[in-house]
């Protein structure tokens, strides 16, 4: 059976892109993320999750780090971390950023280390 779900159940904001949804209720095999904001610096602070992360930069410039190391992303790109690989990124500005961050599993599972 399809599932349709609504923006209401995980948008934070009726019009932003900003708000998560696990999909094990629905048997997705994956969970999401979705992060928006205009504050330079803004975004999640150092953790790590036992399964691997995949970030897609929708809109504007991000700075991760990535088991110490800086990597700059941009709209358009793709980053994958990998299953226990501590990381957090900010928003590098100017103007908005946009990701959507694909967990591989049902539900978050988050260790944080900040």
């Amino acid at each position: 059976m399809a599932h349709v779900i609504n923006r209401e159940s995980w948008a934070d904001l009726p019009e932003g892109w900003h708000g998560e949804w696990e999909g094990g209720p629905f048997q997705a095999g994956i969970s999401v993320i979705f992060f928006a904001s205009e504050k330079v610096g803004a975004g999640p602070r150092l953790h790590t999750h036992p399964y691997p992360e995949t970030f897609i930069v929708r809109r504007g410039r991000a700075r991760f780090t990535v088991d110490g190391k800086a990597i700059d992303a941009e709209a358009g790109q793709i980053l994958v971390v990998p299953a226990g690989t501590p990381h957090k990124f900010e928003n590098l500005g100017p103007g908005v950023l946009e990701t959507t961050d694909i967990h591989a599993s049902e539900r978050f599972v988050t260790e944080w280390l900040e």
